[in-house]
């Protein structure tokens, strides 16, 4: 059985320990109350603090939980409300098209899969809930580039593989690429990072109006596109709709 590491478990006790009892606790509350010497523990919260997940107040010297916690935790909720609000109409989607549908947010410098509704077939599929997808040359990723300044500037960042002949991978047509996304509300990858198959994605916002995700049909070339090689119009329309639901579920309004 593989060990614990101590410093980690340790981290976690001290989190635990501020998050409860006495808004603020000092160096020697926290080391007494886990049996650890002074040294020990003032190392552990000053990386914490560090890090964001402690903060310290300048009068008091106190130690307290930090923003980033925060932030984590809206983030955890975000993305659980955000497949909560999904599953209705991405099932409706997934019948409506006849094609596997994703639900993907940005992770990492990637797309993580965070919902995956099968093509409502017979044909053996495999589940690609937690599976990670390239920012620049997928729907998904595009869509959160284009909308998202955070993965926008990841996607910049991080070397483009080209996947395909087709894959955008130099800076100048990638940007084109967003722009075109932004200006008609929604992205395609055609052979784009896997050979034979298409997708399209559209955008979903919270209440802030702020991108949480994306959601994509992904299938056959011959069956996303039509014959000028561009997505089926009535496709686009079907994945805007729902992307547009489940931003109305989630207090976006109307967009």
């Amino acid at each position: 059985m593989a060990r614990n590491i101590q410093s980690l478990e340790r981290a976690a006790a001290m989190l635990r320990l501020l998050a409860g009892g006495e808004r603020r606790l000092g160096l020697s509350d926290v080391a007494s109350s886990l049996g650890l010497a002074k040294g020990t523990a003032h190392g552990i919260l000053r990386t914490l603090q560090a890090e964001g997940f402690v903060e310290q107040d300048p009068a008091s010297g106190r130690y307290q939980l930090g923003a980033e916690l925060l932030r984590l935790g809206n983030s955890y909720l975000d993305v659980h409300e955000l497949r909560a609000r999904a599953l209705v109409w991405t099932d409706d989607l997934a019948r409506a098209s006849g094609e596997s549908v994703y639900v993907g947010v940005l992770h990492q410098s990637g797309v993580l899969i965070m919902h995956h509704v099968f093509r409502p077939d017979d044909s053996r599929q495999v589940l690609e809930v937690g599976a990670m997808q390239p920012l620049h040359s997928t729907a998904l990723g595009k869509v959160l580039s284009a909308y998202d300044p955070v993965a926008h500037t990841q996607a910049l960042e991080v070397e483009r593989d080209a996947f395909t002949p087709r894959t955008v991978t130099d800076s100048l047509g990638f940007e084109e690429v967003l722009g075109l996304t932004r200006a008609r509300g929604w992205a395609a990858d055609v052979e784009e990072t896997w050979e034979g198959i298409a997708s399209v994605a559209a955008p979903i916002h919270d209440r802030r109006r702020m991108p949480v995700g994306a959601v994509a049909v992904a299938g056959a070339v011959e069956r996303v596109c039509g014959e000028g090689g561009e997505p089926r119009a009535a496709l686009v329309a079907s994945v805007r709709d729902c992307a547009r639901s489940v931003s109305r579920d989630l207090g976006a309004g109307r967009f």
